[in-house]
């Protein structure tokens, strides 16, 4: 006696179901460490505050000179990678460079 039913969903190497060695719909497929994609580079950011200047204005800028942004001591920073704000984070000293430590991962919306 044969049995004609279509096969129950299995699981891959990473524990996802699939029907027909395919993910289920919805389901994400997460990558192994050693995948390529891990190694494309990202341009990250942290924004420390922002300043409006005129043309004049930045035109004047010399050596020395100071811009006040609009964010206060003790704030949060924005931390963003590739154009998307996606955490905020504290300014840390580490030896004799500035660091960013990651405070909070912001969601990030779809679209």
């Amino acid at each position: 006696m044969t049995d004609e039913r279509e096969p129950p969903p299995k699981l891959t190497d990473f524990g996802e179901p699939t029907v027909g060695g395919a993910p289920l719909p919805g389901t994400v497929v997460p990558m192994p460490p050693e995948s390529s994609v891990f190694r494309i580079p990202v341009q990250v950011m942290a924004v420390l505050g922002k300043a409006m200047l005129s043309v004049n204005d930045l035109l004047k800028l010399g050596r020395g000179a100071v811009i006040e942004l609009d964010a206060k001591v003790g704030e949060p920073i924005e931390i963003w990678v590739n154009h998307r704000r996606v955490a905020k984070g504290e300014l840390v000293v580490q030896g004799d460079r500035l660091s960013v430590s990651m405070t909070e991962v912001l969601k990030i919306e779809d679209g």
